[in-house]
């Protein structure tokens, strides 16, 4: 009975710094290495250097698979190789981590745009407005390039070949 206080003190001591670190989002706990190799491989994305910046995202998501950023990353240097279906890829990887992500959103939505599933991408883009909550560069990048439409080639592939002889 005398010490029920103290073991009482200490269950709530226990339970309360048990639960600090769960209130945390997960990018902050990515681990810092990983999040330097990320650094590097986005300053290669700014240089054009696709496949040395996608080495350092790899390496970034060896270290730690939690790294969001890394993927968002890869995805980028998808697209810098003309790649959108692998870029597409990637950000849903990102949304895994964090479905709210507005940079993967718009990302994503813009490599719809670039493999000409343009309705997709206005889905994206009304996630993103809606949690934007205004006018952001976000939104107005992806309502861009929705208005700008899929390349040239990926329309000519897409329409049908109206003068192609049927085969039997």
């Amino acid at each position: 009975m005398r010490l029920t206080p103290i073991a009482m003190s200490a269950a709530v001591i226990l339970a309360t710094m048990g639960s600090a670190g769960s209130g945390q989002r997960a990018d902050d706990r990515v681990d810092p290495r990983s999040t330097a190799l990320t650094q590097q491989g986005m300053a290669l994305v700014g240089q054009g250097r696709w496949l040395e910046a996608t080495d350092q995202f790899e390496s970034a998501l060896a270290v730690d698979a939690r790294n969001r950023q890394a993927y968002i990353g890869l995805a980028r240097a998808a697209q810098g190789e003309k790649l959108p279906g692998k870029a597409v890829k990637f950000y849903y990887e990102a949304l895994q981590l964090e479905p709210n992500d507005i940079d993967a959103l718009t990302g994503q939505g813009e490599a719809l745009v670039q493999r000409g599933a343009v309705e997709r991408a206005k889905t994206n883009l009304a996630r993103v407005r809606t949690l934007c909550k205004g006018n952001c560069p976000q939104a107005q990048t992806l309502a861009a390039a929705i208005a700008k439409g899929p390349p040239t080639e990926v329309l000519a592939a897409q329409k049908p070949d109206v003068g192609a002889p049927k085969a039997d």
